[in-house]
């Protein structure tokens, strides 16, 4: 009798184990249950990373996967209209980095309205927002570590410009605004000179670089905030004959940044780890459709990368 009961168990575990992850708490009968990453681009290597291990996530939990994004870098509205195609669909998770903070909180109400489980991923919500969780560098924090890092570059005096990607986007106006706000506190003799927005094109940062240095021929430094503006500034640098004159500190490594670094041109990156949070991401909102408790902010961990490690980042 006993090893009755015992072969039953065991055909019931292998049973559920062979069956799709957590199907069965789908909030509208999708079986397997569905997740979502709408990204700001398909471009960048950053989103790109994320979707991997977002996928990969996925498959573990044996959840069904798909991921979208605007064609452009600044189309709030396409963005948008993704969501409600999301909303429509049913989908059980959804992943979203906003690309506009403000523009965003309507449509991500309504997805927590319909019952969706909302995992911001690398970038947070306006004021009003309603969302499961945020998963994502801390970037106030590592932005005061670019400006330390910049400033220790140029010896904590000189002029500094600013190039970053789109304006309103939470994660890189927390990298402007955080790194300004260091500067001004702890260094009195550093003068940022300008901000200009590139939405992350590296050729549109090309540009502004080169007309920040023709501006200020006596300019020391540049902080660019992702990944394309750091490319483009540290190209600009390199064909304006200032690798090593002017101190560049960017964001997120890519083959395109480590080559700069590696050469010189650029002093150091803050190295984001995309691809845990579109795991940690996907964990997240299964662990809400099993019921579990999950803790809204996690951190996904920031590394200054210089010629010395970033090859091992």
């Amino acid at each position: 009798m006993k090893k009755k009961v015992l072969f039953a168990v065991i055909c019931l575990v292998l049973a559920v184990m062979a069956s799709p992850v957590f199907a069965q708490r789908s909030a509208f009968g999708n079986t397997p249950a569905k997740a979502m990453f709408i990204a700001m681009d398909s471009m960048d290597l950053h989103w790109l990373k994320l979707t991997r291990g977002a996928m990969q996530k996925a498959q573990e939990l044996k959840i069904d996967f798909n991921n979208s994004a605007p064609a452009g870098k600044v189309d709030a509205a396409q963005q948008i209209a993704i969501m409600e195609d999301a909303i429509t669909a049913k989908y059980d998770i959804i992943l979203l980095a906003p690309l506009n903070a403000n523009a965003l909180v309507p449509v991500v109400n309504k997805a927590k309205a319909a019952g969706i489980k909302v995992i911001l991923v690398d970038s947070p919500l306006g004021t009003g927002g309603q969302f499961d969780a945020f998963i994502g560098t801390d970037n106030g924090a590592a932005a005061r570590n670019a400006a330390d890092t910049l400033a220790e570059a140029i010896g904590g005096r000189g002029k500094v410009a600013i190039v970053n990607a789109q304006a309103g986007a939470g994660t890189t106006m927390i990298r402007e605004n955080e790194f300004k706000a260091q500067i001004a506190a702890k260094y009195p003799n550093i003068t940022i000179v300008g901000t200009q927005y590139s939405d992350g094109d590296k050729a549109k940062a090309l540009n502004i670089a080169t007309d920040f240095m023709r501006a200020n021929p006596d300019l020391a430094g540049i902080y660019a905030c992702n990944e394309g503006s750091t490319v483009g500034v540290g190209n600009a640098v390199k064909q304006a004959g200032k690798a090593g004159t002017v101190k560049v500190v960017g964001w997120d490594k890519s083959p395109e940044s480590q080559a700069l670094i590696l050469d010189g041109t650029i002093n150091a990156i803050m190295v984001q780890n995309p691809a845990a949070m579109g795991s940690k991401g996907i964990q997240a909102g299964v662990d809400l459709l099993n019921g579990r408790t999950i803790n809204q902010t996690d951190d996904s961990g920031c590394t200054v990368g210089t010629r010395a490690n970033i090859v091992d980042l």
